[in-house]
């Protein structure tokens, strides 16, 4: 008796455990659904708290005696969102009439049974179709390789057995897929994850986008796949856009060896001027290396770091102009540390992405509208204003100085090669500026600018690097302007907060000075004038305001007051004017018959060809061709 007590103990014990953990679950079951597509099919639970997914075979439904589908999920689940499938986003749950439906929503505060809930599918969705079809795939693909499509309709899973494409006898790859979203993002592959397309050379590709609007009157999108990330093409390592990349970096290299061996070396300037080609030849090397097969399979992230130009290279160039025109000592370290400021806020927000999951990453990088695209695309935003104050700003010291040098010099300093550089600056700044425009009509007009944002960009970096080439050929064959040369010891007017309290009193005294009246201004006038006539100061190339005022005995503020108020001219106009007279004058004179033009104007002054013939049309108003023909006239 005790035995059979003991075993109906046990059954009812395990009919209480039973019916406890039916208790404990929550069923969901599918009282009636349309036909399937496929007789083969079933049905899938497809939930947030299973990433979406629309075939994983945990959650397949189960069909019981009845024909009935239904899953059990465990209770811990209060709330979630699902939708049912046939195994792909192709063949989701729809209306009754192939209208996408809304997700459904499961709460457990809310259900009248949250332990059961019985369900109906009124139908599935008629989702839009495309065609793609693979016109060229690399050469080097295996003869037995299989070809993929994954993309945002199957969880971009790279091997997915429903998406694979079927070879054509005319060689060309096709597959039919569907997907209810208006944007569909895609690549091939050839079953895993490393195994992903790239472009020429090994390089990442970013994430293909089609649009429904794009494909309304024709489903065919007809593609070719360039590369494979694991193989790629030797003959296309590197393109010619990145050879020419190279060779900044090496030419960066270079000028860094070279330029300190120049006699006469510009420390205080050229330190920031090394600093600056270095880093822009650092950034440069990167950029080719993050680009490169090699870079992508060692670490995606290796493309973020040229982004740190941004920030840097205008304010390195900046403080390069000030030392080298004005070698003030008006900026301090403690000041030029608030020029990088922007650079330390944008290290610091990259450093999210730099710590990132490598896989995470990659994905994002590739999706061209992650979180990553947009903060890049809003980090260049402010850095194109910022490089835009600086250039201004670069631009407008370099103004000051030609005109406070004219006040004291009469003979040009060839500064062209910031011009150069200035120059290359602006057009960089205007494909950046239209680029950043494209880009944001792009996304308006949903639009797929890639290609055009690429080419641009692209064309930036090749313009950018084009300044190491122009600093190499001035450096070495114009030396002298990496040398010291004599400055005006006074910081532009725009610069006025970070004059010293020492400079302002000087440039206060000398105003002072120099707005006091000139008593027998005719005299001093006529006494400059005889000096120039008698003695021919002029003649001297490197005639400079201290050495004229010095020989007059008039003090340079003085002699430069009577210059400009009583001749109406700066100090460079009023000496070029003696040395065009003065060349007129010998030209006419059969002393100097035999003499070429360019001889004599260096006879008289002239320092250069080009500068003899700006002044000359300067004080002239004709060109020395237009002058002489005009004489020959008469």
């Amino acid at each position: 008796m005790r035995r059979y007590s003991q075993i109906l103990f046990n059954v009812l014990l395990i009919v209480f455990i039973t019916v406890n953990q039916s208790h404990s679950q929550i069923r969901i079951e599918i009282l009636k659904h349309p036909p399937f597509t496929a007789s083969d099919s079933s049905i899938y639970l497809s939930s947030n708290f299973n990433n979406w997914s629309p075939a994983e075979e945990d959650y397949k439904l189960i069909k019981d005696s009845r024909g009935i589908y239904y899953i059990d999920l465990p209770d811990t689940l209060s709330y979630f969102e699902y939708k049912f499938t046939q195994g792909s986003w192709a063949l989701v749950e729809g209306t009754q009439d192939g209208r996408v439906r809304a997700n459904r929503i499961y709460s457990a505060n809310k259900e009248i049974n949250p332990r059961l809930i019985q369900l109906e599918i009124e139908g599935w969705e008629t989702q839009p179709s495309y065609v793609i079809i693979v016109k060229k795939a690399p050469e080097n693909t295996p003869h037995d390789a299989s070809i993929y499509i994954m993309g945002d309709f199957n969880n971009w899973n790279p091997a997915d057995k429903t998406h694979r494409l079927v070879k054509q006898v005319d060689g060309t790859y096709r597959i039919l897929i569907y997907s209810p979203f208006p944007i569909v993002q895609f690549k091939f592959t050839r079953g895993t994850a490393g195994s992903v397309e790239s472009r020429p050379g090994g390089r990442l590709l970013p994430n293909r986008v089609i649009t429904r609007a794009e494909v309304k009157s024709n489903s065919d999108v007809v593609v070719e796949i360039s590369s494979w990330t694991d193989l790629p093409n030797a003959t296309q390592l590197y393109s010619i856009y990145d050879l020419l990349l190279l060779f900044s970096f090496f030419q960066g290299l270079l000028l860094i060896i070279t330029m300190p061996s120049i006699q006469g070396y510009n420390r205080s300037a050229n330190r920031w001027l090394l600093i600056l080609i270095g880093f822009s030849s650092v950034i440069l090397l990167f950029k080719v290396i993050g680009n490169s097969a090699l870079g992508t399979q060692f670490s995606p992230k290796l493309q973020l770091i040229p982004d740190f130009i941004f920030f840097v290279y205008s304010p390195l160039f900046y403080l390069y102009i000030q030392r080298l025109l004005f070698q003030s000592q008006a900026l301090m370290l403690k000041q030029n540390e608030f020029h990088f400021i922007p650079a330390f806020i944008q290290f610091f927000i990259y450093m999210f992405y730099f710590l990132m999951d490598g896989s995470l990453f990659e994905a994002k990088i590739v999706s061209q509208g992650s979180d990553l695209h947009l903060v890049r695309f809003g980090t260049g935003c402010v850095a194109l204003t910022i490089n835009f104050y600086y250039w201004l700003s670069s631009n407008r010291a370099l103004r000051t100085y030609k005109m406070n040098y004219e006040n004291s010099n009469s003979y040009e300093q060839n500064l062209q090669f910031l011009n150069t550089v200035l120059f290359i600056q602006a057009i960089c700044l205007f494909a950046w500026a239209a680029t950043a425009l494209i880009t944001v009509l792009g996304w308006w007009l949903k639009l797929d600018v890639f290609n055009l944002v690429e080419f641009s960009v692209e064309t930036m970096w090749i313009i950018f690097s084009m300044i190491t080439f122009f600093l190499g050929y001035f450096a070495i064959h114009e030396p002298d302007l990496f040398r010291l040369t004599e400055s005006i010891r006074e910081l532009p007017a725009f610069s006025k907060p970070l004059i010293l309290p020492k400079v302002v009193e000087q440039r206060t005294e000398l105003i002072e000075k120099s707005e006091e009246s000139i008593e027998n201004l005719e005299v001093e006038m006529e006494k400059v004038s005889s000096y120039m006539r008698d003695f021919k100061p002029y003649t001297n190339s490197k005639l400079n305001l201290v050495e004229l005022s010095t020989n007059l005995k008039i003090p340079p503020y003085l002699l430069s007051r009577i210059i400009n108020s009583g001749f109406g001219k700066n100090f460079f106009d009023f000496v070029n004017t003696y040395r065009v007279e003065e060349f007129k004058s010998r030209v006419e004179d059969p002393k100097f018959r035999n003499y070429t033009l360019l001889s004599i104007a260096f006879d008289v002054g002239f320092n250069s060809k080009t500068a003899f013939n700006r002044s000359f049309k300067k004080i002239t108003n004709q060109t020395p061709s237009s002058f002489f023909n005009t004489r020959k006239e008469y």
